[in-house]
């Protein structure tokens, strides 16, 4: 039995295609808003962060009304350290929109993502976007799509995809370049005529799998998901079961909401096929199944990919602990990482050997990035250790593998070559080389996660800001060896105290400093980069002698070189092994683990006595 007056399908592209933008577009053309509305731009990027970055970091719903049809529109992240969120939102659509930008062609998500939707099984619709642009190629990103799915063993069925040129920015979609460019219809007729309806059996016992997890102060938990068989009411009893069959809880289904635009609008009842949100029970998580009692058991989900990278949070220990955040003990940082947890199925949390320290793995350094910048902003007070590779053993060699990425670089030409010597150092392999347009290089290797750590900031150096780099998870592969990390030493603080001009002034010839003039420093903390490879221990609070002899030259203006202050991802990226970053609401700081010299040395003895 299928649900003919529904519609479900995601928005799925590559990072800055332009997915939201396009949302934005098909809510407005379809009449989701009244006409006194005050419409943002990317309205479906609601959280602080993913304003102020312009990505999206969590999967959204919106819904429009076409003909008589509603579209349930899922918004997806693009960037490949979200994955999570797409792997688990296409369970809930019957189609994809791929976009794919004209100019710049099949990047790395595209790949992820296009590989995803065809393995589920969905029929997608390819939408080249930003055709508007001057460096626009659209004969060229046709062939590269046609390319891929052939490379991602596409069935008959979905080699032959619909295909449209469109700028999402104007509002407008074609099927033919030399056509009118009026509005989106052929996007929406498109979806009406190629994304088959939901074909599910509305008779059976009432079943969904849960697909997103927020927290409402008045509801509590909402969860959203596709009704996949029967039928709810409200204050429906309902049982929840894990993947494993074991029941969680029992409860009501207090509030059901149905999608109405960017609004979710309490209805009476939901049936198969349309994606739901519900609320009243106080256990239930993703993924799920909530059924009605004569549901015999859980509902298939598809697992996702596990995660690849591991940081170790720890509390802050620092001189300055406690100061200037209101969550600073062990208890409130663990059960805030367990609650993420919860919600973030791409997030994995463990206690860790050391004492007051959890172990965090997720896709990448941009995932638990944000993360540390959301706690951060909720009061926390944290330390971050190096970000660490999650290896494994190859059951049948017994050899240990690590994971690798695909990394496709855009550089203009007289850079190419300082960034094929750096990736070579990080054990990078070269597989391919090609011109890109524009003086530009398209360089694509396939190097180990762990030889990426870091190395983004020196990226923008070698290529005066002008590279770009994408990168996507390529499997697991042999181990590499050691990796070449940070070649400079750092500069440490010797003393407690407030950094001095006078004493910054005598110290900016030994490196790169990092604080400024009257910051709180204490013994132990980094305050910049040693132009050498060695540690040094500087004392930066030290004032100068005063006499009551005034001698000529003695009243100079005492000029400091801006210090490099760095943001939470680049300062993650940036430390050593022996090294944290302390996170607070109001600072970003670098320290060695062990704050004292004499400690440091002993630990420095006993990793060379090890090694």
């Amino acid at each position: 039995m299928s649900a003919p007056k529904i519609r479900n399908v995601a928005i799925i592209a590559h990072v800055d295609h332009g997915k939201t933008t396009l949302v934005d577009q098909l809510l407005k053309q379809s009449g989701a808003y009244a006409a006194h509305q005050a419409v943002t731009e990317r309205a479906l990027d609601r959280n602080d962060l993913e304003k102020e970055r312009g990505i999206t970091i969590l999967a959204k719903v919106a819904s429009v009304v076409w003909n008589d049809v509603r579209i349930n529109i899922v918004d997806t992240p693009g960037h490949a350290d979200f994955g999570g969120e797409v792997e688990r939102i296409l369970n809930m659509v019957d189609g994809a929109v791929i976009l794919v930008d004209a100019a710049e062609g099949v990047l790395p998500q595209t790949k992820f993502v296009l590989g995803k939707a065809l393995a589920r099984g969905l029929k997608p619709i390819v939408v080249v976007n930003k055709i508007d642009r001057g460096d626009a190629r659209p004969d060229d990103v046709h062939n590269e799509m046609f390319d891929l799915f052939a490379a991602l063993d596409a069935n008959e069925e979905q080699l032959d995809f619909p295909m449209l040129f469109a700028s999402g920015r104007q509002g407008w979609a074609v099927k033919d370049l030399a056509d009118p460019r009026e509005s989106l219809t052929p996007l929406f007729e498109l979806i009406l005529s190629h994304v088959p309806a939901p074909n599910l059996d509305a008779e059976a016992p009432f079943g969904m799998v849960a697909s997103i997890l927020e927290s409402d102060t008045f509801l509590g938990r909402v969860l959203t998901g596709r009704v996949e068989q029967g039928r709810a009411t409200v204050n429906m009893p309902v049982k929840v079961y894990r993947l494993d069959g074991t029941v969680v809880e029992t409860g009501r289904l207090t509030k059901l909401l149905s999608f109405r635009g960017l609004d979710r609008v309490a209805v009476d009842e939901v049936s198969a096929g349309d994606i739901v949100a519900v609320a009243g029970l106080t256990d239930a998580t993703i993924p799920h199944t909530i059924g009605s009692m004569d549901l015999p058991g859980p509902l298939p989900a598809t697992p996702i990919d596990p995660p690849t990278l591991s940081m170790t949070f720890r509390i802050n220990d620092s001189p300055l602990a406690g100061r200037e955040g209101k969550k600073v003990t062990s208890r409130q940082i663990r059960d805030r990482l367990y609650r993420e947890a919860e919600g973030n199925v791409a997030i994995m949390v463990a206690d860790s050997s050391e004492t007051d320290a959890f172990e965090v793995s997720g896709r990448g350094e941009l995932q638990l990035g944000v993360l540390i910048e959301q706690m951060r902003r909720e009061g926390f007070e944290l330390t971050i250790g190096r970000p660490r590779v999650l290896t494994r053993t190859n059951e049948e060699t017994g050899e240990r593998e690590e994971p690798y990425e695909e990394v496709l670089i855009d550089v203009d030409e007289p850079y190419a070559g300082a960034v094929v010597e750096k990736m070579s150092r990080r054990k990078g392999e070269l597989s391919d080389i090609r011109p890109s347009g524009g003086g530009k290089q398209r360089l694509t290797f396939r190097i180990p996660s762990r030889g990426l750590i870091g190395y983004h900031g020196e990226f923008l150096t070698d290529t005066r800001g002008t590279g770009v780099m994408n990168r996507l998870f390529a499997g697991y592969g042999p181990w590499k060896g050691k990796i070449e990390g940070r070649r400079n030493g750092a500069l440490i603080s010797s003393e407690d105290g407030e950094a001095v001009q006078y004493s910054l002034f005598a110290l900016q010839d030994r490196g790169v400093l990092f604080v400024s003039p009257g910051e709180k420093v204490y013994v132990g903390m980094i305050l910049g980069e040693h132009s050498r490879e060695n540690d040094l221990d500087i004392n930066p609070v030290r004032e100068k002698k005063l006499t009551n002899i005034r001698a000529a030259g003695k009243d100079e203006a005492l000029l400091l070189v801006p210090p490099r202050k760095m943001t939470l991802e680049q300062a993650i990226a940036y430390v050593e092994d022996d090294e944290l970053v302390e996170v607070t609401p109001s600072a970003v700081r670098l320290r060695k683990k062990h704050l004292d010299p004499n400690a440091r040395k002993r630990a420095d003895r006993a990793s060379g006595d090890a090694a």
